[in-house]
């Protein structure tokens, strides 16, 4: 397959643009370095199945050549990111997901958003299934993201009813690994960086907030597992739309059209993943508690039965051993 990633240069997506070339696919990287990093794909440069283009996916798109895929990953994406941008942030989940879902049907590919657990807010519901709404405040100043998820979300399914375009959308939940910007705001890399550098580690409010941690490999593994997973037959090939809206509306609880939360449902406080970094690290440092952030999360954990019926994938990584990696990454970055 070929296969343009929007923020390849990212975390998440430099991870996918490697796997996939790993497995012998070609790629286009597309990014505007706003968050994402030259260093990240750095190695995959001259790489005779990776071409990089720098360029902002809210602009007109337009990629020589045919793709197979389209996989949207472009966005801020830590709290730190998109309270600093705003605007881009809401202009690249709406704008850049309609220049995304364009050439997707341009060239009759498959397309991927990347969206997000936080579509489901602070959420009312724990677990938090795909069919949940969500508990959403639009108005917040973490609501720029939220938002602009919920409205990727809503145009890649329009695109999906209105053109028959075979459309995936995987909600992610919190992710760490390898390639984590050391000052990104995210609370794995927070905490890592404060211990090894000495420093308190930042807990906001009591710390009693509840998170779920995917090590970066188990989730890339579950998205390409999304991509690949063969679509319905008819996407695509409807000939009346009234027939194709009624097919599409019918109950399909496991489709791979419908969204599909990948995460690890390990739940744990942040004063539990605060003691586990200073246990591992071998760190003295205390902790600090600051003032809880404006609509944080109580809990976030995900429902995974629908990626295990779909995809019979499960994350297999534990907490404790992908920590371990993520130390010894920034232990060399921070040198």
């Amino acid at each position: 397959m070929r296969i343009l990633i929007t923020g390849g240069a990212g975390f998440l997506g430099s991870h996918l643009c490697e796997r996939l070339i790993g497995q012998g696919h070609a790629v286009v990287c597309l990014d505007n370095f706003i968050t994402g990093r030259p260093e990240n794909i750095a190695h995959l440069m001259g790489h005779e199945r990776f071409s990089f283009l720098k360029y902002n996916v809210c602009d007109y798109l337009h990629v020589d050549g045919p793709l197979d895929a389209v996989m949207h990953f472009a966005s801020p994406a830590s709290p730190q990111d998109y309270l600093e941008y705003p605007i881009a942030t809401l202009k690249v989940g709406a704008l850049g997901t309609h220049k995304a879902l364009g050439l997707a049907k341009a060239k009759q590919s498959r397309f991927l958003l990347a969206s997000t657990s936080e579509v489901y807010g602070d959420p009312l519901v724990n677990p938090q299934p795909e069919s949940y709404w969500g508990n959403v405040n639009p108005i917040s100043p973490r609501g720029v993201y939220d938002e602009a998820k919920r409205f990727a979300e809503a145009m890649t399914m329009a695109y999906h009813r209105y053109h028959g375009l075979d459309t995936r959308i995987v909600r992610i939940f919190n992710t760490y690994g390898s390639r984590m910007r050391p000052n990104d705001g995210r609370v794995v890399s927070n905490f890592i960086v404060q211990a090894l550098q000495g420093k308190p580690l930042t807990v906001f409010g009591e710390g009693l907030q509840t998170r779920s941690f995917c090590y970066v490999d188990d989730l890339v593994s579950g998205i390409v597992a999304l991509l690949m997973v063969e679509s319905d037959k008819s996407v695509g090939q409807r000939t009346d739309r009234t027939e194709f809206l009624s097919k599409q509306t019918a109950d399909r609880p496991e489709s791979m059209h419908d969204p599909v939360n990948i995460g690890n449902p390990r739940e744990l406080t942040v004063m539990d993943i605060a003691s586990l970094v200073l246990s591992l690290t071998g760190s003295r440092s205390v902790i600090q508690h600051e003032p809880l952030p404006v609509d944080d999360p109580k809990v976030r954990r995900p429902d995974i039965r629908r990626a295990k019926a779909l995809l019979g994938w499960e994350p297999r990584v534990p907490l404790e051993e992908g920590l371990k990696k993520t130390i010894e990454y920034f232990r060399k970055v921070l040198v």
